[in-house]
């Protein structure tokens, strides 16, 4: 999730830096057996207002690391993306060495009021060309509160399991679990996890990620 502006400049240099880290030393990792789990994602894989050390791919990494899984985690998020932002990306930012995906989006799509039907049409198109590739997907969900409507929070809250059900992969139903609505885990803006909300989440969503790797799926 993000609130900051889209400024042009911002978004190109981002789109920038999620191409280079997509495109480093593949071979490298998969000689030395190690897994590959790409973040397709907004601001909070991109880690806005964070060091890339206490980032969500740099924490995932250590996490995994814990459970005795070897991984590169690559970050291929960018601040400000909605769902369709990331459809349009998909193909580029996810490489083809790609063990397992992360698939974190949507909270943006809230925040602009975003239909829920074109939510899940997005996300489901973006599985569908994962799938395609044979690339496992895990879907992180989001969460949306009733304070902005109950029927649109009702709608919303529906996507991702039926997406996920849909497409037949792994679902973690709420990213920001444990996290959201604690001023101690957050930043300023109360939207963005800070460094020790990170941590969670990472605690959290690394077991998931470990059984993805292990399944396939």
């Amino acid at each position: 999730m993000v609130y900051a502006p889209r400024q042009s400049l911002t978004r190109r240099a981002g789109l920038a830096a999620v191409f280079a880290l997509a495109t480093g030393p593949r071979a490298m990792a998969a000689a030395n057996g190690v897994k590959v789990i790409t973040l397709l994602g907004d601001s909070i894989t991109a880690g806005l207002g964070l060091p890339a050390a206490d980032a969500l791919p740099a924490q995932l990494t250590q996490a995994l690391a814990r459970l005795g899984v070897k991984a590169q985690v690559r970050g291929a998020g960018v601040s400000g993306d909605t769902t369709a932002d990331g459809l349009a990306r998909v193909d580029f930012s996810v490489q083809a060495d790609s063990d397992l995906v992360l698939v974190e989006l949507g909270g943006n799509d809230l925040l602009q009021g975003i239909e829920p039907a074109v939510i899940k049409a997005n996300l489901t198109a973006i599985l569908t060309r994962l799938t395609a590739r044979r690339i496992p997907v895990v879907l992180a969900g989001m969460r949306a509160p009733t304070a902005i409507g109950a029927a649109y929070a009702r709608e919303f809250n529906q996507v991702y399991p039926a997406v996920a059900h849909a497409r037949g992969v792994t679902l973690y139903p709420y990213l920001l679990q444990g996290v959201a609505g604690d001023a101690r885990l957050n930043q300023a803006d109360g939207v963005h996890p800070n460094a020790a909300g990170v941590r969670i989440i990472a605690a959290r969503l690394a077991p998931i990620l470990a059984r993805a790797l292990r399944l396939g799926r």
